[in-house]
């Protein structure tokens, strides 16, 4: 019998089995299905909640015996409790949503709101901003009344919020709509959460647009089903502690700083603290048989950093990894870019001195060198970091007390 779990096509990248086992239950699954066997689970009603994703939200809405009346206004059913072989719908994205907006601090009351997208989380930002009093709703579509050709219809947009796959993993780095055409934003909502800073979110705090993506709605919506699954009540503060619970275990930590810095050794004594695998962009560089000091000897730095570029792309759309970059990555504002989709960022600061050299192609050049290249770099670096540390201990010491300042950091950034 399945006891709990959640139900969709494609779920390999889902976070909900994180979330509820840090919400405590450790029989949720996920559950690949077609629709011929979601169709026979629920006939069956062999197991005692799910949850419901796409494309099966609909029929979810259809298949139960009592659907809320919340559920029935947006036209899906994302959870559904079996009470004694009677199937009752509910739908928790409502809760989340309301939760993700008023977290980022952005109202829909009063305002314009363009909705990128026409699918069934579209329909659930509708009912938002119908329930928080948005003053008018454009739903923007491929082949739908307003296109993402008639701009005149909802550039003049207070929020905008998208609803569409356009920049969500492997895709990353993608943005549905230019923010230049907005110019009276006053929030920007990214329903993806995969990764957790979409290429729009990003482009919005450029221009300091207060702005979210979907991981918050994600798990409100999961502790709000939680409540349903187990007919219990819970606090926000559970919502902002599995959040940040799973931040810890998702993200990437990356590292940045002066060549011979430590990245390297200390990223991999972080990865073996926390279980995960390290990475280095330099060795995803060279993998193509070609050793860094001979591409910069036969074609030059530009090209490096060209490959230096596709590297960091590769490596940050993952996820749970440790990875360390070369010591000339900040110098592209688009590897930062990259490096904040689903990462923090580490400046590792080292003494001067103590900066090893050895096969470092910029460093050759004795200590004016590494002095003048710290004084054009470490602005960049700063600048880039979500967190820093000096490293005068032990790389293991060191590790520990970095995994501590994370943990205490992420409210911060987050």
């Amino acid at each position: 019998m399945i006891k709990y779990g959640l139900c969709g096509r494609t779920l390999k990248h889902s976070y909900s089995k994180v979330i509820h086992e840090f919400l405590g239950n450790n029989d949720y699954k996920l559950l690949s299905l077609e629709k011929d066997e979601l169709y026979e689970l629920f006939e069956a009603r062999n197991f005692n909640a799910l949850n419901v994703t796409i494309p099966y939200k609909l029929d979810a809405l259809n298949l139960c015996d009592v659907v809320s009346d919340e559920a029935r206004a947006i036209g899906s059913v994302n959870t559904v409790v079996n009470k004694n072989s009677t199937l009752y719908g509910y739908n928790t994205d409502y809760f989340g949503f309301v939760y993700m907006l008023r977290r980022a601090g952005i109202s829909l009351c009063g305002r314009k709101v363009a909705i990128l997208g026409s699918g069934g989380t579209s329909l659930t930002a509708r009912a938002v901003c119908k329930g928080e009093g948005a003053r008018e709703v454009v739903v923007v579509s491929r082949k739908g009344a307003v296109t993402y050709d008639n701009t005149e219809a909802f550039c003049d947009a207070d929020v905008l919020i998208n609803t569409t796959p356009v920049g969500m993993y492997p895709d990353n780095g993608r943005v549905p709509v230019n923010l230049d055409l907005f110019k009276n934003l006053s929030g920007v909502v990214d329903v993806i959460y995969n990764p957790i800073r979409t290429a729009l979110v990003i482009e919005a705090e450029k221009r300091n647009i207060p702005s979210t993506t979907g991981l918050p709605m994600l798990v409100a919506q999961a502790v709000r089903a939680h409540e349903y699954f187990f007919d219990t009540q819970m606090s926000d503060t559970v919502i902002e502690d599995v959040y940040y619970k799973c931040l810890m275990k998702i993200l990437n930590v990356v590292f940045v700083g002066m060549p011979g810095c430590g990245k390297t050794s200390i990223g991999k004594a972080y990865a073996s603290l926390a279980g995960r695998s390290f990475l280095d962009t330099d060795i995803f560089v060279e993998q193509a048989g070609m050793p860094i000091p001979v591409i910069f000897e036969k074609y030059g730095e530009e090209v490096f950093r060209d490959k230096e570029t596709a590297a960091i792309q590769m490596l940050s759309s993952m996820s749970e990894k440790v990875i360390a970059t070369g010591g000339g990555a900040v110098k592209r504002e688009k590897n930062i870019e990259l490096m904040k989709q689903n990462g923090v960022v580490v400046y590792l600061k080292r003494e001067l001195s103590k900066l090893s050299t050895d096969g470092r192609p910029l460093s050759q050049g004795g200590d004016e060198k590494i002095k003048q290249l710290y004084e054009e770099r470490h602005t960049l670096y700063e600048n880039a970091a979500d967190v820093v540390i000096e490293t005068h201990e032990d790389v293991d010491e060191c590790a520990k007390r970095l995994y501590n300042m994370i943990t205490e950091e992420l409210p911060k950034i987050f």
